[in-house]
């Protein structure tokens, strides 16, 4: 296990940017916004490779089947327009896409789609742009003519068309706003007030730099974005990640999750550098490109606590609401998991600090927002015993999130909110012995392992028999032996599977099985 975290912290170095999947909406983009970057036929055969049995993209609920489809769907008919004489075998797939688009869009009402970040445009951006190439069909799809797929209920363009006026007229649009900048078309194109980052990143996301380069490849042969575009598409083999790069939020997690269950490993001076660097008067963002929000911070302060460097907790004042802690300002809704990061970035800096070493106001202050943070989570559970949450598709990981939160900081306050999650933990495992919404996945598995064993218990030996039924899966999935590709689970404009971040997971509950049991998960 040792052997297996020195690997996994040393992956952190050698891919400073992160390690995530491919995602089908943000390669889409590329495929109709730069099909001049290197890759382009890659990334066509991506699309046609990753295309479900029933024509649709991305994960099997319809909800979040919808943005990769639209984006997939809206790529291929623009591989077509620039090729009217294209392969077969992309006429087949768009046309199945627009069958499978025809299902999903009448019965999406917006209050039943997933809550991602700026679905509200990227929707109606797809939608507009596959009513454009059906206009004028491409040959083999001319009996798509008449199609007009409509919006969801309760979504319009107001939003949007708002959004891309005000760039067009040089306004300054909130920074979280660049992630999505392909949604407002050619008015992204070289925008005079909108930078590269020194990544030669625009928004953290390819899509956004692919909209902000255009169509053509731009004059200067040293261009910082082409070439941010060339090498994340290069460490993909052609298709690119949404999000990208992720680099403080992966190393949090990471170190976080290893240390706090207390596998040993030495971290490399540069990762805690990489921490501390970027935090300023409001935290740290995720990467170069995103907004400052409270869920890196949270999650920053709180590896940095176990690792011996514990930084003050202040700047996460800026994101406090009267009830609770919002992820950046102006969210609309709320995250469990930000609150619940929150609430460890505190309690570890309490007890890494020293109450004794604080002034007493500041101490009581931490205190107060201890409880304040703990007693709002525990008015979200649901009363099966779980939590759900905007930032990633499972409730597992919602849920261990929460408790490891409460059963650590509460004081035994939350005895009883933690007793009821880790029951419906042992009531959700599957005959298989894993965990998961849509089927059993080891990241999903991985929580529910670790809720069992890394939280208080007064239920016998029963969690750990529970625990060991996942054995095999868990083993598997360290030693690359499983049948299939890990799904996306975690929320961006797609859904993604950070690579890093899930094996620490899978490693952490593997560890905590063997310590239980003695028995070597290998």
């Amino acid at each position: 296990m040792a052997a297996e975290a020195r690997a996994l912290v040393q992956g952190l170095v050698r891919a400073p940017w992160g390690q995530v999947s491919p995602s089908v909406y943000e390669t889409g983009r590329l495929v109709t916004l730069t099909p001049w970057l290197t890759g382009h036929d890659r990334r066509v055969a991506y699309l046609l490779r990753t295309q479900r049995p029933d024509g649709g993209w991305g994960a099997p609920e319809a909800g979040y089947a919808l943005v990769p489809t639209l984006s997939a769907t809206e790529a291929l008919l623009s591989v077509l327009h620039a090729d009217p004489g294209g392969a077969p075998a992309v006429v087949a797939a768009a046309d199945a896409g627009l069958e499978r688009l025809t299902g999903l869009l009448p019965g999406a009402g917006r209050s039943r789609l997933p809550d991602m970040p700026a679905i509200e445009l990227i929707v109606p951006s797809l939608i507009t742009l596959i009513g454009r190439h059906l206009l004028a069909p491409p040959p083999g799809l001319e009996h798509r003519r008449d199609l007009v797929l409509p919006l969801p209920a309760g979504m319009d363009n107001a939003k949007l068309a708002m959004i891309r006026a005000m760039l067009a007229s040089g306004a300054v649009v909130p920074q979280k706003l660049l992630h999505a900048l392909e949604i407002v078309g050619d008015t992204a194109r070289g925008l005079p007030h909108v930078r590269p980052e020194a990544t030669g990143t625009i928004g953290a996301s390819p899509a956004a730099t692919a909209a902000w380069l255009g169509d053509r490849p731009p004059a200067d042969p040293s261009d910082p974005a082409r070439w941010h575009l060339e090498t994340v598409a290069s460490w993909h083999d052609g298709p690119v990640p949404v999000g990208y790069p992720l680099t403080v939020f992966e190393r949090g997690w990471v170190l976080a999750w290893l240390a706090r269950a207390g596998i040993p490993f030495t971290t490399p001076p540069e990762l805690v550098l990489s921490l501390t660097a970027p935090l300023g008067p409001a935290g740290t963002s995720a990467a170069a490109g995103l907004p400052a929000d409270a869920d890196t911070t949270a999650g920053a302060l709180y590896a940095l606590a176990l690792l011996g460097a514990p930084h003050s907790p202040d700047a996460l004042w800026e994101y406090e609401t009267p009830t609770h802690f919002c992820t950046w300002a102006g969210e609309d809704g709320f995250s469990l998991t930000t609150n619940a990061h929150v609430l460890e970035a505190f309690g570890q800096y309490l007890e890494s600090v020293g109450r004794d070493r604080l002034k007493e106001e500041t101490a009581r202050r931490y205190d107060a927002t201890i409880r304040k943070v703990g007693d709002w989570l525990c008015e979200q559970q649901h009363q099966d015993g779980s939590w759900t949450d905007r930032w990633h598709a499972s409730p597992y990981y919602a849920t261990a999130c929460c408790v490891f939160a409460l059963d650590r900081f509460g004081g035994g306050a939350y005895t009883a909110a933690v007793q009821r999650a880790r029951r419906w933990v042992l009531d959700t495992q599957h005959p298989d012995g894993s965990w998961g919404r849509w089927g059993g996945t080891a990241e999903e598995t991985a929580y529910a392992v670790q809720i069992l064993l890394l939280t208080s218990s007064s239920s016998g030996d029963e969690p750990v028999r529970a625990a060991l039924r996942a054995a095999d899966l868990l083993s598997s999935a360290l030693t690359g032996d499983a049948a299939d590709e890990p799904p996306a689970l975690w929320h961006d404009k797609d859904l993604y599977h950070p690579t890093a971040i899930v094996r620490a997971a899978v490693l952490v509950s593997a560890h905590l099985l063997q310590s239980a049991t003695g028995i070597a998960i290998k």
